[in-house]
């Protein structure tokens, strides 16, 4: 049986991820215990969409594509403003990778931007009940399962272009924020090239913020303290994206990182860069 990874911004929640985990179980045919991972995301789909795409590049390098399973589910209902009949989210997709990865969820926003060119097979799931809005519980956890047990002919399943998911590279987004206060963001090191060198000082304008970090080739490439952006451990070997903040010993009585040099900050923020 492969392994489930569950990407979603209710993930904080004990409960909810109790709820889910027994509810895929009860689907599940096999009598073998299925693993699961709980990836805690917030409402952004651009930070949902980061969080998948990394859980991708990390399996796809280091461990086994074709055992695992990825359920994302971020639905903030962007599609409308208006009340919605039986709380209908956006629609579910399963994609088949090329690495032979399976991943499931709603195509709101950005949630799968990042893995687009990854795609071989792309498919809507319209076979779907609607009752109730827990639809991670209702409608999700029978979908991993079936897709767990390598069950996805058995669903009816339409293939669609991969036109419907929009394109995330036009622009530049904090994509995540780690416990150490570390801005990864959705910049890749190839937009830098030819135009900064190590040690330049590259302007950045992050809400109503604006700092100037130096470029340098690592976290700690900068004094102590000091704001830097660099290539950071996410994204491809050769193309990573860039990552902002400073390096602290930690025994500081308010330790300055990243996240302390701009006001209200939270993934899916757009970044300009001067």
């Amino acid at each position: 049986m492969k392994k489930l990874i569950v990407v979603a911004d209710w993930a904080y929640d004990s409960l909810t991820c109790v709820e889910i985990g027994l509810a895929v179980e009860g689907f599940l045919k096999s009598e073998e215990k299925p693993n699961f991972y709980f990836i805690i995301s917030t409402p952004s789909t651009i930070h949902t969409g980061f969080l998948v795409s990394q859980v991708i590049t990390t399996e796809e390098r280091y461990g086994h594509p074709l055992e695992t399973i990825i359920f994302q589910n971020t639905d903030p209902r962007l599609f409308s403003r208006e009340k919605l009949e039986k709380a209908k989210g956006a629609d579910p997709l399963i994609i088949k990778l090329k690495s032979g990865i399976y991943l499931t969820g709603p195509n709101a926003g950005y949630n799968f931007s990042f893995i687009k060119d990854k795609i071989d097979e792309l498919f809507v799931y319209r076979d779907v009940n609607e009752e109730g809005q827990f639809h991670s519980r209702d409608l999700y956890a029978r979908i991993s399962a079936h897709l767990m047990e390598g069950l996805e002919d058995e669903m009816d399943l339409e293939e669609v272009s991969s036109n419907v998911i929009p394109e995330i590279f036009d622009k530049y987004y904090v994509a995540h924020i780690d416990n150490f206060g570390n801005i990864k963001t959705t910049i890749k090191k190839e937009v830098l090239k030819g135009k900064y060198e190590y040690g330049d000082l590259v302007k950045i304008i992050i809400g109503n913020t604006e700092n100037k970090a130096k470029f340098v080739d690592n976290l700690f490439g900068g004094i102590l303290g000091e704001l830097v952006i660099y290539p950071g451990s996410s994204g491809a070997i050769d193309n990573p994206f860039l990552e902002i903040s400073a390096w602290q010993h930690f025994d500081e009585i308010k330790p300055k990182t990243g996240k302390d040099f701009f006001v209200n900050l939270q993934p899916g923020i757009e970044i300009e860069l001067g």
